[in-house]
Order: structure tokens, then sequence, then C-alpha cells
């Protein structure tokens, strides 16, 4: 059985939505094959997979033969079809990103000589200077030994033993609540290699043909690697450093060695390396490092998204050039250009330190209103609150000062597995949430899904524009069994803080009176089973021109609107918003999506609800005052923009 379509995927199948794809092929019984090209490989090996090359808006087929063969055609395909299947659980705006564009280049800073300035790769944004931090762990090398016959098996063993070591230690990392959501998907990635066939079975093969373990990995992770750096995708051909760092850590714990550790590096050290495996950096104590300098990766690598993630400037692929900085006593970078001074003399090292003090008071001047609670001049206290999508996401949340969470996307709790989430599991996220950010309120979206969002366990009908099918409360109110398991999920964890509940896709006010009456029905199910449950107040999403229009009859029904000015924006301007040839139309500062939103308002403010926004605009300081007079009380956004906000308001107060 097979099944073609266009793949949708950011950026194509590169590292880490390969791996995803393939944790999802290896769900199923059935074999399974990608096909691209005429070219056919195991859906179950992310080598293999990522080797061959699927980008975006190409053609693949997906084929399957065994007992759930129709099943794992449908949800894998249906991850093909997902434009966000190829980012992180963070959004798509987190600079942990695959997709994160490098920084553009800037002009060089005055350097003392020409010899001292080095030019690189501008990796990750910023800049720095700082003692040097050498790290340049010895090259391995194979024993160079022929085996004899009856040394083979126990040579394979010995590697089957290195390599379940390094995934042991993989998961243990894993496992640690320390790793960040970004870092997390890099070291999955990173223990898929070091389990996949391909590596394995290369080694295999060159061990049966008389090479020690060591030497055999290290060819064949040469091999491997060799085949990345042949693809034309400069993604994929970061991930030939992945391969060389995972065959690395395998060598060591064939040879019974320990790695050089970045344990030691003082605080803002720039750490300057040859090549350094994301793995290594993953575990280092990243908040000391204060810039990275390397010879190997570049803006795609997995080194440069850690780094950005973390927000570390960085320079790599230097080359050989990184070695004029083996005896460098200090260091200057800037990731912004790319450029790398080996010990700057006076002038420059009181250039480097300005810049970096100026970052720094900029960070701080942002940083003093994380706990401040913004006010209009009246005294009414504007709600900023955090966009989210993840557990992993709460502590950058916190850390930006959000005062509670203005939409939490339960969609991806849905989509990261492979079946339908159970009651239990949905109350104990929600739980979570709440738990976290009371006393202050959490608006949690219900599923919002459709045919541009699939998800296992919900078969969708094919839609010539998912984004006006069956989608959000659409789909829920027809699919009573999965939208009550989700409802009686909000209704036990309300019990642990101030949970909201919104409705996706309103376009009739029966959406929220049938919405209305499946919850008492969910309450009444859980008094009489004895089980513990609050109430929650229901409002809805005004992203529909219909909900615009009614939205005084709404404000009726409901407890509070929030505008989702991203797709009320494509909606009013009948302008696809993945669509680049009518992006120009996609502006929310047009008069008519303006115009939309302060309708909404004045209907809101008029039935004394409160009125909130989770679209991107909710951070634009340009629109913020604006918003604001309207009558808006909550304003959502991504973590990253919630301290500028908060300034934002509190100098329209002062004004």
């Amino acid at each position: 059985m097979e099944r073609s379509t266009i793949v949708r995927v950011h950026e194509g199948l590169h590292a880490r939505p390969a791996t995803r794809f393939v944790k999802l092929a290896k769900g199923f019984e059935s074999d399974v094959e990608l096909v691209k090209d005429g070219k056919a490989v195991s859906a179950k090996s992310s080598v293999k997979l990522m080797l061959l090359a699927v980008k975006e808006n190409q053609e693949v087929t997906v084929r399957a033969n065994g007992a759930d063969a129709i099943e794992a055609i449908e949800a894998l395909i249906g991850y093909l079809e997902n434009p966000k299947a190829g980012l992180d659980d963070e959004e798509p705006q987190s600079p942990a990103n695959d997709a994160a564009p490098a920084p553009a280049p800037q002009p060089a800073p005055a350097a003392s000589s020409e010899a001292s300035s080095l030019r690189g790769v501008a990796a990750s944004e910023g800049v720095a200077i700082g003692p040097a931090f050498a790290h340049f762990p010895p090259d391995i090398a194979g024993q160079g030994r022929l085996l004899q016959a009856d040394e083979i098996a126990g040579e394979i063993d010995r590697l089957r033993a290195a390599i379940a070591a390094v995934q042991a230690r993989m998961d243990r990392a894993l496992a640690q609540d320390s790793l960040s959501a970004g870092d997390r998907g890099i070291v999955a990635a990173l223990r898929d290699i070091a389990a996949d066939d391909s590596l394995t079975g290369e080694a295999e093969k060159a061990i049966r043909g008389g090479n020690d373990a060591v030497s055999a990995l290290i060819t064949a992770a040469s091999t491997i690697a060799a085949d990345f750096s042949a693809v034309d995708d400069h993604y994929l051909n970061a991930r030939a450093d992945d391969v060389h760092a995972v065959g690395r850590q395998i060598c060591l714990v064939l040879l019974g060695q320990d790695d050089v550790s970045l344990e030691n590096i003082p605080e803002g050290a720039i750490l300057i390396a040859d090549d350094i495996g994301a793995w290594d950096l993953a575990r280092a104590p990243l908040k000391r490092i204060g810039g990275v300098v390397c010879g190997h990766g570049g803006a795609t690598s997995h080194i440069a998204i850690i780094a950005r993630s973390h927000g570390i400037p960085a320079v790599l692929g230097l080359g050989n050039k990184v070695n004029a900085l083996r005896a460098a006593q200090e260091v200057a970078l800037d990731g912004n250009s790319g450029h790398v001074i080996v010990d700057p003399d006076a002038a420059t090292r009181a250039d480097f330190a300005g810049r970096v003090e100026a970052a720094a008071k900029e960070r701080a001047g942002l940083s003093v209103f994380k706990t401040v609670t913004p006010k209009r001049a009246d005294g009414r206290v504007i709600e900023v609150a955090a966009n989210i999508g993840s557990l992993e996401e709460i502590e950058a949340a916190q850390e930006a000062g959000a005062m509670g969470v203005g939409l939490f996307r339960t969609e991806l709790l849905f989509m990261r597995h492979m079946h339908l989430p159970s009651e239990d599991m949905q109350a104990e996220t929600y739980a979570a949430l709440a738990k976290a950010f009371a006393p202050h309120p959490v608006i949690v979206r219900t599923l919002d899904i459709g045919g541009d969002k699939p998800i296992a366990g919900i078969e969708f009908p094919d839609e010539e524009n998912p984004f006006l099918g069956w989608r959000g409360i659409r789909m829920c109110l027809d699919r009573p069994d999965i939208f009550k398991r989700q409802l009686r999920a909000l209704l036990r964890a309300a019990v642990h803080g101030n949970i909201k509940v919104m409705l996706p896709m309103v376009s009739d006010v029966s959406e929220v009176t049938r919405t209305r009456a499946l919850v008492d029905e969910c309450a009444a199910e859980l008094k009489a089973e004895g089980a513990p449950y609050a109430t929650f107040d229901l409002g809805v999403m005004i992203e529909t021109p219909a909900a615009v229009l009614i939205a005084p009859a709404l404000a009726k029904e409901v407890a509070f609107f929030s505008i989702g000015t991203n797709d009320l924006t494509q909606y009013i301007m009948a302008a696809d918003r993945l669509n680049p040839t009518v992006a120009k139309l996609n502006d929310v500062t047009n008069p008519a999506v303006m115009s939309a939103i302060e309708l909404t308002a004045k209907a809101g403010v008029a039935a004394g609800i409160m009125v909130g926004m989770c679209g991107e605009a909710a951070g634009r300081p340009d629109l913020i005052p604006t918003f604001v007079e309207m009558g808006l009380t909550e304003l959502s956004m991504s973590p990253a923009s919630i301290q500028r906000a908060k300034k934002t308001i509190t100098a329209m107060a002062g004004d």
C-alpha cells in the first residue's frame, strides 16, 4: 500500500523532523519506506531518511506493508503535510529552531592589526570578550590491527555494548529537568544517530572484514559523514559534524577513556575548539560561557542552534584558522559580523567592552520590568501573558515575568503523541500549567486542529482549503468523544489553579451554547463519579469575520474575548498567511483589520467582559498603545516580547 504527497514540513526532513518521523514510523509494526525520485529507504532509519534529502515542497511516496499499513500511511502522510512539523516543541519564532536565520553580516570592528583579525561564519548574534579557553581534545585513532577469525564475534559484542552505553548516557541526559526543550531535541537526534542501523551496520561490516572496533567505527562515521557533506543541502551538510561527534563518543567508550571536560571553563570565557560535539556543548555549563569560536560548524549546525537558544555569541567555520587561537590569552568576537580578534589591543578591548556593556544595559533595562505590573493611567492593570504550547516553555515564560498564560495551544499535546492523549494525561498537563502560574490565569485553547494541522487518531477529509474547513470548534463539536475527554480534563485541572478555557474558530453563537451544554454534562459525570473538579470561565477567540460581526451577541454568552490576530488578519484580508505571493496583504495594521479589532473591543467593553489579544501583534510596541486605548486589558505574546511590552505600557501611564 502506498500514497504520495507534497512535503510541507518546514525546511524538509532535516535532523529533528527526521528523528520525529522515524519515531512515528517505528510505532507501527508494518515495514515502511519513503520514496523520492525512485529511491526508496527505510522510514525507520533517521540517517537513511536524512540522506534522502527530502526538502519542503518535494513529492514523496510513503509505502507500507503489514497489519497496520493503513494507519501507518495516514499518520506519516499527516506528518509530512504539516507545515509546522519541522519546528521544535518551542514555537517557530524560537531561536532554537533549526531554520533560525543567521545574523545579518555587519561591518567589521576596528582591529589592532590584520593579522589578529579572523573571519568566520556569524552563527549567533552578540559580542563578547573574555579569556580564551582552548578545547582541543586529542584525535582518536584506531588500533590498526587485523582481527583473528575467533575475535570477530567478541569485537562486535564490544561495539554493541559501547553503543548501548552511549545511548544510555544520552537517555539519562534526556531525563534531566535541567536540559532545555531545544537542547533536548538535539540530544534526541544525536541518540537516534547512535542507534541507527546505518552507522552500526557499516561498523559491524568493517569488523567482519577484520578491522578492530575503533577503526571500524571511525571508518563508518567518516563514510556516513561524507554522504551528508555531499548532499546539496546546508542543513544536511551540518549533520556530518553530528555523525563525527557521535562516533567519537562511541570510540571513547571502546577505549575506556573520558573526553576532555568543559566543566572547568571560567566565568565569561570564550570557548575555542576545532570542533565541539552538540552532545558536549548541551551538557556544558552554558551560563558560564561568554562566547564560542569553532573551526567546524555553520549557522545551521547544532552548535549554532544551542548557542542561539542560550544567547551565546558564536563564530563558527573558521577552518584551520582556528589553530591561531590555540595559544591565545584573550579573544574578542562579534557574532553579528563573524569577526574574531586574537589578543586584542587596548583600543579594541575598550571598544568591545563598551559594546558588551551597552548590550547588558539594554537587557538590564528591560529586565527590571520582569516583576512590574503594568497599569493604565486610570490604574487598571494590563495583564501581559505568554503564548506557549508545552510544559517545557513554562520556565522561559516565568523568567520573562509572564502574568499567566494567555494562550496554551493544546494541539501540540495531541500532535506529539502517536495516539490521542488520555484524559488523565491531559488533566496532568493542564494541572501542572495551572500550578506553575497560580494565582495568575491560564487560558487554555481547546483543540484547534484541522486539515492543516493533522494528528494521529482523527481522520480528516481532503479539503481544498483547510483554513475554511473542518477545524477548531467545528471538529470538536462533531467529535464529542474527543472533545468531552478534553473538557473533563480541564474541569479536573481547574481545581489546581485559575484555568480559563477558550474556543477557537467560533463563527456562531450556537457553538458556544452547545459547548456549554457539554461542559455541564462533563461536570455532572465527574460529580457522579466523585472526582474533584472546578468550574472555569468560558471565552472565545475572535478570529473569523463572523465572530467580529456578532461580537455583541457573543459577549452576552461568554466571560472573555481573545483576539487571534494571525488568523483574523488572513480571514479579513482573504489572504492565505502561508502564501508568500500575498504576504503584503497579511498586515494587521491594515485599516480593515484594525477596524475589526476595534469593533470587537467595543462589544466586549460594552458587555463588561475582558478583551484580550493572543496574536503576535500583541507584542508590538508600536501597536500596544492603540490596543490599550481600544479597551484591551490582556495581551499575550512570545516570552521574549514580554518585558518590552511591559515597558511600553508603563511608559504610556507616565505620559
